[in-house]
């Protein structure tokens, strides 16, 4: 890991990242040193934990629209894992950076727009577990992983 990449952790899990610095970019390459570090288990554990300590720490309200969603984390990394798996041999990604300069299609904070409806992903029921997309399916790679080492379905 970079040192750039080890304050940004530190800064993430002290929860002295300043609120403006995270963003949807920042986020993603959180998941992605988490998923490199730790597999999907130990990398949704993390950031679930995190996110939510955060934002108790930045009194981020928690709303229908603000707040901690599980379903968007879970969805979010599960795209991201995917990524990372799908494209190590041809578009290798040493650090965070070059992850996110290397996958623009993850930089949209609208992504997951491709695969719920509003309704969906800001159910009340989202926030607390994962519910599957109801526009299309989530891509997965093909692994040794089970599906069920994703959030709980529904």
């Amino acid at each position: 890991m970079k040192p750039t990449e080890h304050r940004l952790i530190h800064a993430f899990e002290s929860l002295s990242l300043d609120p403006s610095e995270w963003t949807h970019r920042t986020h993603v390459s959180i998941a992605f040193l988490y998923l490199r570090e730790h597999g999907f288990d130990g990398a949704l554990e993390r950031i679930r934990q995190g996110i939510k300590a955060y934002n108790a720490h930045h009194a981020v309200e928690e709303s229908s629209t603000s707040g901690y969603n599980e379903t968007t984390t879970a969805a979010l990394l599960t795209l991201i894992d995917t990524v990372m798996r799908a494209y190590e041999e041809i578009l290798p990604a040493s650090n965070a950076d070059e992850f996110c300069e290397c996958h623009p299609e993850l930089m949209s904070k609208h992504i997951l727009r491709c695969f719920y409806t509003p309704e969906r992903r800001m159910h009340p029921e989202a926030k607390v577990r994962f519910i599957e997309p109801d526009l299309a399916p989530l891509p997965s790679y093909p692994t040794n992983r089970k599906s069920t080492d994703r959030a709980t379905a529904d």
